[in-house]
C-alpha cells in the first residue's frame, strides 16, 4: 500500500494527511509495469487458506517462535582456535537449511543465484540455501500445498500487495527485531515504508522499476517547446500537452483510467482502518472533474487505453508522450523505428502526492520459518546494496537499494534511448512508492472505481453520482462476507 505518514509515506487507507519486455528478460518476469504481469501478481482468491496455513505452521512447525537472537547464519567461536596439541573438541557449527522460493528466475539466472548462494555458504559455514523457483501460475498452489507444518519455506519472493495481505493476517515474521538499522535505511524510503505494517517491517525489498516519460521530439518542437527542460509536475505536462494539440493537433498521452489515479493525487482510496470509502468527497470529486476536463481538451485521448493500444497511439504519432516503463521501448523501436529515433526519455511528472509509483518485489519471511534470524540474514544478503545492483546489471530491473544507483550502470549515457530510459527510472528512485490496498478485496476495489471512472469519462456519466456510486461498490467489496 502507498503510504504516508511522517516518514512520507502515502496511505491509500488513510486520510490524505496520511496519506512491459527487454530482450535479456520475457516481460512477464522483470522490469514491472502496470501493463504487464511482471509483478507476478499472486491471486488473491485464496489468500484466506494460504493464511490459515501459515499460520498454522507457525504454530506447529517448530514448536517455537523461530525468532531467538542466536538462530543466524552460525561460525565456530572467533576465540576457539584449533592450536597444535589441543585436547578441546573443535566448536559445534550449527547445521541451518533454508528454503528460498523465487518466482520464473530459472533458468535464466541460474548461473547468478547459484554462485551467489555458494559464497553465502562459503562465508556462513553450517548454513545450507535449497533454491527453488516457480512459475507465477503456480507459486499460489504450491504455498498452499507446501506452507503447513515444517515444509514452510524459509524466505519467499512476493510482491507488496500480496505481502501486506499475509503481513496483516499475521502469517509472516516481524523482522524489525532481526535486521539492523543499517540494512532498514539501506532501501529508498518509500519504497521500505511500503513493507511496513502497524509499523513492523514486513517484507525487505528486492528488485524494482517504475514509469518514465517518453517524448516526440519533433512534435514537442513543432508545438515550440523545449525537450531540453521537459515538464517536471503534471500540471506542467497538462500545459505542455495543450501547446502540443494548438501547434500539432496530437494529443499528450493515452492512458487507462484506473483506481491509481487518486492516491497520486494525494487522495486515499480506503480510510485508515481499511473498512470504507475515502474518496466520496470534494477532494476526490475534483480530481475528477479535472480528469473529465482533460479529455475534453485533448490532453487525454477519450480511450481507456490498455498499454498495446498506447504503443499504437505514440507509434501513429496521435500523441506526442507516453508514461511508460522502459519495456515500452523495444514495441516502438518495432512498430515505428523513425518515432523511435525521435524519442528520448526523462524522469515522471508527477501529481499532488509527488510520488512515482513503483512495482516491487520483496523478500518475505513466513512466520513458519524454523529459524527466522538465519532467514533474515540470507533475505538481507540477497537484497543488499552489491547483490543488487549485479542482479539489475544482469536482469535489466532497478535495484531498491540507495547505494546502487551511484554506480555508473545507472548514471552514465550512451544517448541511446534505452540508456536514457534507464538513468530517467533510476533518478526517479527517490520519490517513488508502491501502489497497493493490503486487503483480499484489492481486485474488486480497483475494479469497481475503474468501471465508474469510464462511465464518467467515456460515457458522459454525472461526476458526483459517479463517485458516490464507485465509493458504495467500494464499501460493498469491503463488507463481511
Amino acid at each position: 500500500m502507498v503510504k504516508q505518514s511522517s516518514s512520507k509515506r502515502l496511505n491509500l487507507a488513510s486520510p490524505a494527511s496520511d496519506c512491459s519486455k527487454l530482450d535479456t528478460l520475457p516481460a512477464n518476469r522483470l522490469y514491472p509495469t502496470r501493463q504487464m504481469k511482471s509483478l507476478h501478481p499472486v491471486r488473491l482468491a485464496s489468500t484466506g487458506a494460504l493464511v490459515a496455513l501459515l499460520l498454522l505452521s507457525a504454530a506447529c512447525g517448530n514448536g517455537g517462535n523461530g525468532n531467538n537472537a542466536n538462530n543466524g547464519a552460525a561460525s565456530p567461536d572467533p576465540k576457539a582456535s584449533p592450536g597444535t596439541g589441543s585436547s578441546s573438541p573443535a566448536p559445534s557449527v550449527k547445521e541451518v537449511k533454508l528454503e528460498f522460493w523465487t518466482i520464473s528466475l530459472q533458468p535464466k539466472f541460474n548461473d547468478f543465484f547459484n554462485k551467489l548462494i555458494a559464497d553465502y555458504e562459503a562465508a556462513n559455514p553450517g548454513v545450507t540455501v535449497d533454491w527453488k523457483d516457480f512459475p507465477y501460475e503456480g507459486i499460489q498452489t504450491k504455498l498452499l500445498a507446501t506452507a503447513g507444518g515444517k515444509d514452510a519455506p524459509d524466505v519467499v519472493n512476493l510482491n507488496t500487495e500480496f505481502a501486506s495481505q499475509l503481513a496483516s493476517k499475521g502469517a509472516l515474521a516481524d523482522l524489525g527485531g532481526l535486521i539492523s538499522d543499517e540494512v532498514k535505511g539501506s532501501y529508498f524510503a518509500g519504497i521500505y515504508d511500503s513493507t511496513v505494517f502497524d509499523g513492523k517491517p514486513y517484507a525487505l525489498p528486492w528488485y524494482t522499476g517504475t514509469h518514465v516519460l517518453y517524448m516526440n521530439k519533433k512534435l514537442v518542437e513543432k508545438a515550440g517547446l523545449d525537450p531540453a527542460n521537459p515538464p517536471k509536475t503534471k500540471e506542467e505536462l497538462y500545459e505542455w500537452s495543450r501547446q502540443v494539440k494548438a501547434k500539432t493537433g496530437a494529443s499528450g498521452y493515452a492512458t487507462q483510467f484506473g483506481a491509481n489515479l487518486l492516491p497520486s493525487e494525494g487522495v486515499p482510496i480506503l480510510d485508515e482502518a481499511r473498512k470504507s470509502a475515502a474518496f466520496n468527497n470534494e477532494a476526490g470529486i475534483a480530481v475528477v472533474e479535472q480528469l473529465k476536463k482533460l479529455v475534453q481538451e485533448g490532453v487525454i485521448v477519450k480511450d481507456d487505453a490498455k498499454f498495446q493500444k498506447q504503443v499504437e497511439y505514440y507509434a501513429s504519432e496521435q500523441v506526442a508522450f507516453e508514461l511508460s516503463g522502459p519495456s515500452f521501448i523495444n514495441f516502438i523501436k518495432t512498430a515505428a523505428p523513425e518515432v523511435y529515433n525521435n524519442t528520448i526519455a526523462v524522469p515522471l511528472p508527477t501529481g499532488k502526492a509527488d510520488l512515482r509509483y513503483s512495482n516491487s518485489m520483496n523478500l518475505v519471511v513466513p512466520k513458519g520459518s524454523e529459524d527466522q534470524q538465519a532467514a533474515a540474514d540470507f533475505a538481507a544478503f540477497i537484497t543488499n546494496g552489491e547483490n543488487q545492483t549485479a542482479f539489475s546489471k544482469n536482469s535489466n530491473t532497478l535495484p531498491s537499494t540507495k547505494k546502487s544507483i551511484e554506480d555508473p550502470f545507472f548514471t552514465q549515457s550512451d544517448n541511446t534511448l534505452e540508456s536514457q530510459a534507464k538513468i530517467a527510472s533510476a533518478q526517479s528512485l527517490d520519490k517513488a512508492q508502491e501502489y497497493y490496498l493490503g486487503i483480499p478485496a484489492a481486485g474488486d476495489v480497483n475494479t469497481a472505481i475503474a468501471r465508474e471512472l469510464q462511465n464518467i469519462i467515456l460515457n458522459g456519466s454525472d461526476v458526483k453520482a459517479g463517485v458516490a456510486a464507485a465509493a458504495a461498490k467500494v464499501n460493498e467489496a469491503l463488507a463481511p462476507k
